[in-house]
């Protein structure tokens, strides 16, 4: 143990000699000249959002188009029902985990279990690996290691970047389908609701009769009108209002208006599984 000791003492005191004789040290040199190139980088790009901000005019016209492009192409629609939420590129790794973890079994491992345990050897692996030797070939563990992480990486992001969200218009095919097995296809105001059910989003975050997807711990409603006491009157309520229930992750959809939110209350009162 004083041997590794020694050894790792004469080894700092040479770096400490060679940046003395032959190069400049850390603090404050590199440290400044970073910091310069960083305000330079932070600059340039204040500078072009301020440009890109006053030459260009609000609209979608050619002729709105400034020095640096326009402000947008249309303006947001808070209100549409065919927009497929994507995540950054750089986030498409995790965007892919979340369909192999599901809800909520494994769900906390794909965003807390894994990418934590990989930080956390990546911050140790230069304590872990003292190793004097740098040639790649005569390091086979961490080269590996290497190429393991920039392929699952790789892999994982090209899978989220081409994953196929199911569209609106794809399930509103479904309706006709979930009718005949749920048995309310001679209910026109369930048949309706369901459509609604269909477009407005509910699917993006519910599962019903095996279509949809489960995040945020939504539960499954292909029975919910057998496991809830609610009623119609009782289900359009609670989607208009959820946070009235204490559910603050549902958003509200009270500006669907009363005759679409008592749709679909017949259309959650009449799912009571499949018949």
């Amino acid at each position: 143990m004083n041997r590794r000791q020694d050894e790792r003492r004469a080894e700092y005191e040479r770096f400490k000699k060679d940046v003395k004789e032959r190069g400049k040290p850390f603090f404050p040199y590199a440290m400044f000249h970073d910091t310069v190139m960083s305000l330079l980088v932070v600059s340039l790009i204040v500078v072009m959002a301020v440009i890109w901000k006053f030459t260009a005019n609000e609209g979608t016209a050619e002729g709105d188009s400034g020095l640096l492009g326009k402000l947008y192409d249309e303006k947001a629609d808070p209100g549409t029902t065919n927009f497929v939420p994507r995540p950054d590129w750089y986030f498409y790794f995790l965007f892919y985990l979340l369909r192999i973890f599901k809800w909520p079994e494994s769900v906390v491992l794909g965003t807390v279990g894994i990418p934590t345990i990989l930080v956390v050897l990546l911050l140790a692996f230069p304590f872990l690996d003292k190793s004097l030797e740098r040639r790649p070939l005569r390091r086979p563990v961490a080269m590996v290691a290497a190429l393991l992480t920039i392929a699952s990486m790789g892999i994982l992001t090209y899978k989220g970047a081409t994953a196929e969200e199911p569209l609106p218009e794809e399930n509103r095919a479904l309706v006709p389908t979930w009718a005949q097995q749920q048995g309310f296809a001679d209910n026109q105001d369930a048949v309706d609701g369901a459509e609604i059910f269909a477009q407005v989003g509910c699917m993006n975050c519910h599962t019903y009769l095996g279509a949809g997807a489960s995040n945020l711990g939504a539960p499954d409603l292909s029975d919910i009108g057998a496991t809830s006491n609610r009623g119609v009157q009782g289900f359009a309520d609670y989607v208009a209002d959820p946070t009235a229930f204490g559910n603050s992750v549902m958003p509200k959809f009270e500006s669907l208006g009363e005759e679409n939110l008592r749709k679909l209350g017949e259309f959650l009162q009449a799912s009571q599984g499949p018949q």
